[in-house]
């Protein structure tokens, strides 16, 4: 097996070290490097294909297989192998994919596959950033054209620091933390090509402890700090090229066909034909009478330069380069006048925000609701309720186990005016969904505040640019409306950049169309003090710090407008949940008393269900035990809270005193019958039957029955020892057992009295529980007697014969 090329090298200032392999595992592929930061362990392969005929776009895919193995689990499906990426995947695919797109020649159309398999992990250092880089590393020996490498690195505002490449452990701890990744220009300087930010479920409570908030000029700091680190990754990037170039010699390119959309005489026809008039057309603020105005246009350029079969025009047979210029052409004038003339299709300046709507309330079902429409982009977001036990399991290799506030983010075909597939969701539904999922983290009340599980649904209705900040705001509503107590508001924004004519020009809450034809998408969420996401992606090398401080600013100041518009709709979280939702109450219990509260085989928890018809759930931490109670109608709430109560402080029982119970256990030697919460005594089976002989506890009760008792003694321990309410016998034989022995002559003579009159024979029942009280406390339960088998043992020493003779039988 031929010997690995490895390199490796730090990449934080702790020490963490990055390992780069070749050469050793999937020869066959384009590139192959197997990358190990700490014990987490993957293997980036790159391979390509010819272009299939036709084609007009780069076909690049990346996916990552997330083995369980690498952590160490079997999958917990049916079929117990892995299935459909799950969503950490997904997430992990579109985060390695994002830097690499730009990165690869305008005319390569040949298809590339990027495939990260998890074979390790060490639950210490997440994987998502050695997928980043190990799939640079595989390309930059593949021989693909390949205009890299790339760098990434994590970033945790931790304790005031950004830390490069924190463990899980740090990343929880911090506030804030940055995916960067970036390559390295012609002079040497990082140019930044993708963010994805977040603060963490933690972040208040460190705010509120005097951390300080993650601001638009932290940020920026964050970024300048991440350079060095991604340049650390890139430096071993290329010192493992030059290793394998070393040892087998220069790397190959792998020729390909240069596609071309369209020939510079196509678009200068294009150009003269329509530029006037495609100028016209792209200042019409509405989108569908623009899309009209175009489609006009276009079909008026393909008349006149393709022509038809019986009149061909100049351009015959070349209708798709036609239409690509006629994109570039419509791409063109959109940002000469941005650029020079600060004015934007719709006519708005560049900082001008569209018209904004907010409203709540709007399904009278649902738990929570919030409509957001900004322009014409529309979403409507649905919160709703639901117990602790209904959060979701993550059946995952990473540290999560399972999530608690869930966002779910939906895109109709018919938000664009279009048809389309509908169904589970897209790569890019997710990643929305996430994105604005990590915006209100931060704000999200804790599991003790506020006890509930949490999901989102932001349905898109209409679509005319950043549809994922419209769902940061309207989810923002929605759980205000629902009630639930956010530490603050978030409302989101999406920025745009264009680049031309050596001007930078930031654009606010930009058009799809905008998006299309800019330079830089960027989206902020964030609170009136604080970010609490960001996600970047750039067309262009890097972003000058003043601009992306200006970018950063005018964000702040759109994001501030927002707020004001949402205030105005619900200033603050309802008071109370609506009738249709659960009302829950959550508190903490000592971890001891976690079996009283849910009984043997769960009999006290489920009865008490049963009876209050509230639904409650038991859970611990391993320290401390936390009870969960959850109606619809709050009096049934209150009365499963105050059973608890009494079963963590159960009221005393009183000697002498008769309480109904109910029969909670059956043994052998009795029953065992609740007569106040949290408080059973022991009904002896010898206590039973009033005066008769009882075989089995069976007999006379069964499981629920209830039963008068009074309690005849409380042992040191707490134990009740019960009898039969109104049963003198019991009572008498209690006495008696527990007074002073008569004189020995007296208590065996079973003849006459003193006076000659005959001696009324013993009560049985104070004498046979004496004899099973002292056989239970000195050998434990020996069970019935054999039939016909003396109860006394015999003669014991000739004193007495079979004492009181014979009894009778008893049943074994």
């Amino acid at each position: 097996m031929t010997d690995a090329i490895r390199v490796s090298g730090p990449i934080n200032a702790a020490g963490l070290t990055m390992t780069l392999e070749t050469g050793k595992l999937a020869k066959l592929a384009a590139g192959a490097v197997l990358v190990t930061v700490g014990e987490t362990t993957l293997l980036s392969t790159v391979a390509t294909s010819k272009p299939r005929d036709g084609i007009d776009f780069f076909p690049l895919t990346v996916d990552v297989e997330e083995r369980m193995y690498a952590a160490g689990k079997i999958p917990g499906s049916f079929f117990r192998r892995e299935g459909r990426p799950g969503e950490s995947a997904i997430l992990t695919c579109r985060l390695t994919d994002r830097p690499l797109r730009p990165a690869f020649p305008a005319d390569f159309r040949n298809e590339v596959q990027v495939i990260a398999t998890i074979l390790g992990v060490d639950l210490i250092n997440p994987h998502d950033i050695p997928s980043i880089n190990g799939a640079s590393a595989a390309l930059t020996v593949s021989g693909i054209p390949f205009d890299g490498p790339i760098g990434a690195v994590r970033m945790a505002h931790l304790d005031g620091e950004w830390v490069a490449h924190p463990s899980y452990a740090d990343g929880d701890s911090s506030t804030f933390e940055l995916v960067v990744a970036g390559r390295r220009t012609d002079s040497g300087d990082i140019a930044i090509m993708m963010v994805e930010a977040g603060g963490t479920e933690g972040s208040w409570e460190l705010y509120e402890a005097g951390a300080p908030k993650v601001t638009e000029e932290v940020i920026a700091g964050g970024l300048d700090a991440a350079k060095e680190w991604i340049d650390a990754s890139i430096e071993l990037q290329l010192n493992l090229r030059a290793a394998v170039e070393a040892a087998n010699g220069p790397i190959p390119p792998i020729a390909y066909g240069a596609n071309v959309d369209y020939s510079v005489e196509v678009f200068e026809a294009v150009a003269g034909e329509a530029r006037d008039s495609t100028a016209k057309a792209m200042a019409i603020a509405d989108k569908a009478d623009r899309n009209d105005r175009l489609a006009e246009l276009e079909a008026a350029l393909l008349a006149n330069l393709v022509g038809n079969s019986d009149a061909p025009g100049v351009f015959n047979d070349r209708a798709g380069e036609v239409k690509k210029a006629f994109r570039s052409l419509q791409k063109e004038v959109v940002r000469s006048r941005v650029v020079n003339e600060g004015i934007r299709i719709d006519g708005r300046g560049t900082a001008d925000l569209r018209p904004l709507s907010a409203e709540v309330g709007i399904l009278s079902t649902a738990h929570g609701t919030g409509l957001f429409q900004r322009g014409e982009t529309q979403v409507l977001s649905v919160t709703t309720l639901g117990m602790p036990r209904m959060e979701q399991m993550l059946d995952t290799i990473g540290v999560d186990d399972r999530k608690r506030y869930m966002h779910h983010y939906n895109f109709t075909p018919f938000s664009t005016g279009e048809t389309g597939r509908v169904g589970s969701p897209k790569r890019r539904e997710i990643g929305h969904g996430a994105l604005a999922e990590r915006a209100l983290v931060p704000v999200v009340p804790s599991a003790i505040e506020w006890p509930y599980t949490l999901r989102v649904v932001s349905d898109v209705l209409a679509s005319n640019g950043s549809t994922s900040m419209a769902s940061v705001c309207g989810s923002t509503l929605a759980l205000l409306d629902a009630g639930v107590p956010l530490k603050a508001p978030v409302a989101g924004i999406a920025m745009g950049l264009i680049y031309a004519e050596g001007k930078y020009t930031t654009l606010t809450d930009i058009l799809g169309a905008e998006d299309a034809f800019g330079d830089m998408d960027f989206k902020v969420a964030g609170t009136a003090e604080f970010v609490t996401a960001l996600q970047l992606d750039t067309k262009i090398d890097g972003i000058p710090a003043d601009v992306l401080a200006k970018a950063l600013a005018q964000a702040k100041d759109a994001r501030l407008k927002i707020l004001s518009v949402m205030e105005e709709a619900i200033g603050t979280h309802r008071t109370e949940v609506r009738d249709s939702a659960p009302k829950i109450v959550s508190f903490e219990i000592p971890i001891d008393k976690i079996g009283e509260v849910i009984g043997p085989k769960g009999k006290v928890i489920n009865t008490m269900q049963q009876e209050t018809g509230a639904d409650i759930a038991v859970s611990d931490d391993g320290v401390v035990g936390t009870v969960s109670i959850g109606s619809k109608d709050g009096s049934k709430v209150e009365e499963a809270r105050r059973r608890i109560m009494l079963i963590l402080d159960p009221p005393t029982a009183d000697v002498g005193e008769v309480y109904m119970g109910r029969v909670v256990n059956i043994t052998k030697f009795g029953a065992f019958v609740n007569i106040l919460p949290g408080r059973d005594g022991l009904l002896h089976i010898s206590k039973m039957g009033r005066g008769k002989r009882i075989d089995k506890v069976e007999d006379v009760f069964s499981l629920g029955d209830e039963v008068e008792v009074r309690v005849d003694d409380i042992d040191n321990s707490g134990k009740l020892s019960l009898s039969l309410a109104g049963d003198d016998t019991a009572a008498a034989g209690s006495d008696e057992g527990s007074s002073e022995r008569a004189p020995r002559s007296e208590s065996r003579s079973g003849g006459d009295s003193s006076d000659g009159s005959p001696a009324p024979e013993r009560e049985r029942a104070s004498f046979e529980q004496s004899w099973d009280e002292q056989a239970s406390g000195q050998f434990g339960d020996l069970g019935p007697a054999a039939e016909g088998a003396p109860r006394g043992g015999g003669d014991r020493d000739g004193r007495g014969g079979n004492r009181g003779g014979n009894r009778g039988g008893r049943r074994r």
